[in-house]
């Protein structure tokens, strides 16, 4: 990049709009942590994704009719007639799985070493809001085929607002544009599904901006002392994101080649009927968690209230972890807990994709009850009384270790 800052044009650019100078600073010569392992790779898996999203979403606009007589007919005729329509429609559909796979990650990985601690409030706070803005997107986007369950999905979810006092029902019937789910709710939820990809962009751009005012966190946890604990971001780190980019496009393209209606459902390939009702309304498979935290509770009102503040809680993770350690690599006690977390999510997800009867009303509750508790109570308390172990001074000191040791070790072979 220095030698390009030398080209007279450049240089011209430059002084009047500081573009090039921005991008050597935050994205070349952007001093990283040195010890960022494979984890870190989510952050810009995620952006690569989102970028997809965008692209292939914008194309998908111009085929689709957004009208009840319309909509199925016309994903239809793209996946048939138009030329590679297909594999927009099927890199699209998937690439919603992909995102939310990778941004889960990200943030189970925030939440093992930490990175939501001060200083990194407000980044972590904007990742949160990233997501809630990723699920009401993703929503309006599966209702958009208007297939049977994109159908009832939309009927379901949205009749939840009618649980809201006083103006429950009037807040249905505006979000329906009538009194049925039809053809002015297919428009409202296709011009919003256009629309909010662009917020996400933006939120993003602050994510990144909050993230390089505060500094990256690291895998020890601890903040960098100098010079000597960092090296640049290129290219150390944009190879390390192409490998994980190349890692991540075999599987996105895995599904999408060899089977692209895996993560979807059956009932979605009939045209939505709404005088017949599927006998298992089940969202995609990135909603089942919190679907189950809603059916926990046998009450319309409480399991709105709870599936909400499910996703919302995450925002007083800062202030819930009262620890002076950020990473769990030196909280044994905590670390075992954080496991148990992942274990209850996958557990609330599996249970999400079951019907609603038998011994899985019992599980979900029990497990939708561990899940608040791990927020609520044993996050605050192991926080306060658990011993973690000592820290390194710096990050360049157990990274010096660590490579004179296998130093050590292929001279002793």
């Amino acid at each position: 990049m220095s030698a390009m800052m030398d080209n007279k044009i450049v240089k011209w650019v430059d002084s009047r709009l500081p573009i090039f100078s921005l991008m050597d600073e935050h994205g070349i010569e952007y001093p990283t942590p040195k010890n960022l392992n494979y984890w870190w790779n989510f952050g810009s898996l995620a952006a690569f994704v989102l970028i997809v999203m965008v692209a292939t979403g914008i194309f998908l606009a111009m085929h689709y009719v957004p009208h009840g007589d319309m909509a199925f007919a016309s994903i239809e005729r793209l996946m048939r007639e138009v030329d590679y329509g297909w594999l927009l429609r099927y890199a699209h559909a998937n690439g919603a799985s992909m995102f939310f796979l990778v941004v889960y990650i990200h943030i189970f990985r925030g939440l093992y070493y930490g990175s939501y601690a001060k200083p990194r409030e407000l980044l972590w706070i904007i990742g949160v809001v990233i997501m809630l803005a990723m699920m009401a997107t993703a929503f309006m986007g599966y209702v958009l085929p208007w297939g049977q369950m994109s159908f009832w999905a939309a009927k379901v979810i949205t009749s939840m607002f009618s649980a809201v006092p006083i103006f429950g029902e009037d807040l249905v019937v505006w979000i329906w544009g009538g009194f049925s789910v039809g053809s002015p709710t297919l428009t409202r939820f296709f011009s919003l599904h256009y629309l909010l990809p662009f917020l996400i962009l933006a939120l993003v751009f602050l994510h990144v901006w909050a993230l390089h005012t505060t500094k990256s966190n690291n895998p020890l946890g601890i903040d960098i002392k100098g010079p000597q604990d960092t090296i640049p971001f290129h290219p150390y780190y944009t190879i390390k994101d192409l490998y994980g980019i190349g890692v991540l496009m075999m599987l996105f393209m895995g599904f999408v080649f060899f089977a692209p209606n895996y993560l979807g459902h059956p009932d979605n390939y009939v045209p939505a009927n709404p005088m017949v009702t599927p006998p298992h309304i089940v969202p995609e498979w990135y909603f089942l968690p919190f679907y189950t935290v809603l059916r926990a509770i046998d009450n319309k009102l409480l399991g709105v209230i709870a599936m909400f503040a499910s996703v919302l809680i995450l925002i007083a993770v800062p202030w819930l972890d009262r620890s002076k350690v950020r990473s769990l690599s030196f909280r044994p006690i905590m670390k075992i807990f954080f496991w148990l977390f992942v274990l209850d999510t996958l557990i609330l997800g599996y249970i999400g994709a079951m019907p609603a009867e038998g011994i899985w009303i019992p599980l979900g509750q029990a497990s939708t009850a561990y899940y608040f508790l791990h927020f609520l109570v044993i996050l605050p308390l192991v926080s306060m009384y658990e011993k973690p172990r000592p820290l390194p001074e710096s990050i360049s000191n157990p990274v010096v270790k660590d490579t004179q040791d296998q130093a050590a070790a292929t001279e002793a072979k």
